[in-house]
């Protein structure tokens, strides 16, 4: 018995390998329908028994507005263009932090958001990290740092139901995501750690003042000149493209 246990289960881990490295290179070329984070948002609005409509429109790196791509990683992770995945300065950082009672945000990637949000459930359990750190190396060695930011931005959470550039930039200030001011990025990026709590478009003190350190990160990061470094940068392995 205990021999048909192992090789069940040697199958079902063989077939979760190929079948999450197929998926991630799918999603390399085509535009991921929806993300697990939207599935557990509308569950959860259908258990509240107030069911939302989702907000989501998917458009291509080249119509979302440099000033939100800079902006994102102004504020998310300053370190995306050189990291491959994990920034483990700041994970130490936190794990510090953490250790005297305090917490910290900015631990995360941009890739492991992506990873989590695409793939995976909320939660803090160690099997869980253990997926998002597999399906994180996954995506930084066959997807362009463009690409992962690119599929960031149309799937991240920016209000009750409204994921994706598109829809947040429609949602909080009537315009399209290409249209986007510095400041109107500025914000945005600013509640991206509570998005469902602090507004763009109604921005507290303290969201204005984190969007205002944003646009000082903005520049000191090289603002245009950044992206193009990005896109034409790969700092994972040559299956990226």
């Amino acid at each position: 018995m205990l021999s048909s246990i192992f090789t069940l289960l040697r199958k079902v881990a063989l077939w979760f390998i190929v079948g999450s490295i197929l998926l991630v290179v799918l999603f390399r070329f085509v535009p991921p329908p929806g993300t697990m984070l939207m599935v557990e948002r509308k569950i959860e609005s259908w258990v509240d028994g107030e069911p939302i409509d989702l907000q989501r429109s998917w458009r291509p790196y080249g119509e979302i507005s440099d000033s939100l791509k800079i902006a994102v990683i102004a504020g998310e992770d300053q370190r995306f263009a050189q990291h491959w995945g994990f920034d483990f300065d700041a994970m130490q950082a936190a794990f510090l932090h953490n250790e005297r009672g305090g917490s910290i945000r900015g631990a995360s990637t941009l890739s492991q958001q992506v990873s989590k949000n695409l793939f995976l459930w909320s939660g803090r359990s160690y099997f869980r990290k253990a997926l998002e750190a597999w399906f994180t190396a996954l995506i930084e060695t066959f997807w362009s740092k463009q690409r992962i930011l690119e599929v960031y931005l149309n799937s991240v959470e920016w209000d009750d139901g409204v994921f994706g550039a598109e829809a947040a930039a429609r949602h909080h200030f009537g315009t399209s995501a290409g249209a986007l001011s510095a400041q109107q990025a500025s914000l945005l990026a600013a509640v991206l750690p509570n998005p469902r709590v602090w507004s763009a478009s109604h921005p507290s003190n303290y969201v204005a003042r984190r969007a205002g350190w944003i646009r000082k990160q903005m520049g000191q990061l090289g603002g245009d000149a950044y992206l193009t470094d990005l896109n034409h940068s790969r700092s994972a392995t040559p299956w990226a493209m």
